[in-house]
């Protein structure tokens, strides 16, 4: 791997050569924030299929088209002298110590070269105003776990001058609804807004699911539409509860249907037959096969 300096390097090189595009390339020449926008979106999504598909080499490749993005937006702000790239890092470095008090003393915040617990300033340990060690703000003080963690965040986060008024108001409107509802319960859990025992969460599933079922025999499509978003929002919340990620999950069932349903269309294609002029048992037999091959596997 390299070290720190060659790392420096490589990204000196790169913003030289994005500046060098965007002053001589027609095309880098005539992006904006809005121009660019749907490409990010692109891109962050083929990020996304990488990792689900564990391709380290394409992981590397979509990291770097997810970073020419995020200093194509810095390059733009900077043209229009509103912040350059090194205001990102300087404001994301700030933001990662100031919540992490667990981690770094205040007195870190805006060091040059910021050092980790248990160093602390002697001129900080001198003033008995100044607490000498870092602290956090969940009860009990000492962060020793992932959840006194998190929770620490969110509360930091709400004390923030330009942080989120409310709790939920940090969930971006954007995001994918699955990741979205998730979000949305567990930044309700970090505000200690969650089931006292997860095995709970299972009579609320049920409910919902049999509540689903009533309006569907009544056919009442706007009713049955509310009570299947609530019976999604409870199947989340359980998987949240066990520590399951429902986005990846869903799509890992997507990947194995379309693999499945790839095998009987390969099927009807290697003798000849269209797939609607199949029988519903031809291609469950052919559904089986499948499934029986990823066990082989």
């Amino acid at each position: 791997m390299h070290t720190k300096e060659e790392k420096m390097k490589a990204f000196g090189r790169f913003l030289d050569v994005l500046d060098a595009l965007r002053a001589n390339c027609p095309w880098d020449k005539k992006q904006t924030n809005e121009s660019l926008r749907p490409n990010t979106i692109e891109e962050t999504y083929e990020l996304c299929d990488a990792l689900i598909k564990n391709d380290i080499h394409d992981v590397c490749k979509e990291l770097g088209d997810v970073l020419l993005h995020i200093c194509f937006y810095a390059k733009i702000a900077e043209e229009k002298e509103q912040f350059d790239m090194a205001d990102v890092c300087d404001a994301l470095t700030k933001k990662m110590i100031t919540r992490h008090p667990h981690v770094y003393h205040p007195s870190q915040i805006d060091a040059e070269d910021p050092k980790p617990l248990p160093y602390v300033p002697e001129e900080v340990k001198s003033d008995p105003s100044t607490p000498s060690t870092g602290s956090g703000t969940v009860k009990g003080g000492e962060v020793k776990t992932v959840t006194q963690v998190l929770q620490n965040w969110e509360q930091i986060k709400l004390k923030e001058k330009d942080g989120n008024e409310r709790v939920l108001s940090g969930v971006p409107a954007a995001l994918p609804s699955v990741i979205k509802a998730y979000r949305i319960q567990d930044k309700a859990r970090n505000a200690g807004f969650d089931w006292e025992k997860r095995e709970d969460v299972w009579q609320k599933v049920r409910e919902e699911l049999d509540e689903l079922e009533v309006e569907l025999n009544k056919e009442d499509k706007e009713n049955s539409t509310k009570e299947l978003g609530d019976f999604l929002f409870a199947v989340i919340n359980a998987a949240r509860l066990y520590k399951l990620n429902p986005d990846n999950a869903l799509e890992m069932t997507n990947r194995k249907f379309i693999e499945r349903f790839n095998y009987i269309e390969e099927h009807s294609i290697r003798i000849g037959k269209p797939l609607t002029e199949m029988t519903l048992d031809e291609m469950e037999a052919l559904w089986q096969e499948a499934k029986k091959g990823e066990k082989v596997k």
